[in-house]
């Protein structure tokens, strides 16, 4: 089975979800079904038929992180040595060459991405083009509108 890279940040808020999943979540629907059944005839029990689907994905969701987190490779940015390469985890600040515009973008996990806090999917093609690169590299990204051009400004490990 496969690794799935994940930064330590990411695999500390997947064992949050699952403990809740586990400890809230899960305890309420079974409640929420021995209510239902209470009410007697289940074939025509709204109710319990919503409980049961909300069981179903509940037990789905915690049987995916528990896979999840099985095959994580946990990775502390923080204790990164990449010599100033562009690596998982790391935090990169870019210049657009053509806009002079600034991001600042961290490679992340697949379940860990959110673009608008600059978490950045590894697998994405802006991430791809990144891997590898030091300060002062351009690296030239595929997009819809285009090949763009960016600038590594600055790469940290944080």
């Amino acid at each position: 089975m496969a690794t799935i890279p994940i930064t330590k940040r990411g695999a500390e808020k997947l064992k949050e979800e699952l403990h809740r999943l586990k400890t809230v979540e899960r305890p309420a629907v079974i409640s929420a079904i021995a209510e239902a059944r209470a009410q007697g005839d289940l074939s025509e029990n709204a109710e319990y038929e919503a409980a049961k689907d909300r069981q179903g994905f509940i037990e789905g969701r915690i049987m995916e992180i528990e896979g999840k987190l099985s095959a994580a490779q946990i990775i502390d940015p923080s204790a990164l040595d990449a010599g100033g390469r562009v690596v998982f985890g790391a935090t990169v600040e870019l210049e657009d060459e053509d806009t002079g515009d600034a991001v600042k973008y961290q490679i992340v996990g697949e379940d860990e991405a959110d673009l608008k806090h600059g978490l950045i999917n590894v697998s994405s093609p802006i991430a791809r083009a990144l891997i590898g690169k030091e300060e002062g590299d351009t690296a030239e990204v595929q997009a819809p509108g285009g090949v763009r051009r960016y600038e590594v400004v600055a790469v940290s490990y944080i």
